[in-house]
């Protein structure tokens, strides 16, 4: 394995490609899922982590590293989108120091309807641009990344 970048070659043609791909390929699902319902990526990722929660809520501090935004980051994804109704606060009843991100109704209906339209856009945008063998390989490859673990992180599918 190479241990250091050079500033020509297949190391940083790759590097580039994998930067511009992942590039293109979010601002995408951004758009169709900003289009279609409403939602950022971001905010698209916050549902499907409190969908796949034990009682549809995470504390707010768990969201935000989990989705890798600041504390203030998390905050104010919250607050649009408990003004949009999918998201609630709850209090912790054993700790009053402690405050949950909690999964509406209406917030869970968005995910399903926002969950159609982000799969299809994968399915368009990746995973039907290669073979079944080719995306075991690209899986095992991505996997020695960092955070290339678990799909979704243990959520339910993306």
């Amino acid at each position: 394995m190479p241990t250091t970048l050079t500033a020509t070659g297949t190391d940083l043609t790759s590097w580039v490609a994998f930067l511009r791909a992942h590039s293109a390929i979010t601002r995408r699902l951004n758009v169709d899922l900003q289009n279609g319902h409403g939602l950022t990526l971001s905010d698209y990722e916050v549902l499907l982590r409190l969908a796949g929660a034990e009682g549809g809520m995470m504390r707010r501090v768990d969201l935000a590293g989990s989705v890798l935004l600041t504390a203030s980051g998390i905050t104010r994804l919250l607050d649009g989108l408990e003004r949009a109704g999918f998201v609630e606060k709850a209090s912790c009843r054993t700790d009053a120091r402690v405050s949950y991100a909690k999964l509406t109704d209406a917030g869970r209906h968005k995910f399903a309807e926002a969950r159609e339209t982000h799969l299809a856009g994968i399915a368009e945008l990746f995973t039907g641009r290669f073979s079944a063998d080719e995306l075991e390989t690209l899986s095992e490859l991505l996997l020695r990344l960092p955070q290339g673990g678990s799909p979704c992180g243990g959520e339910p599918a993306c």
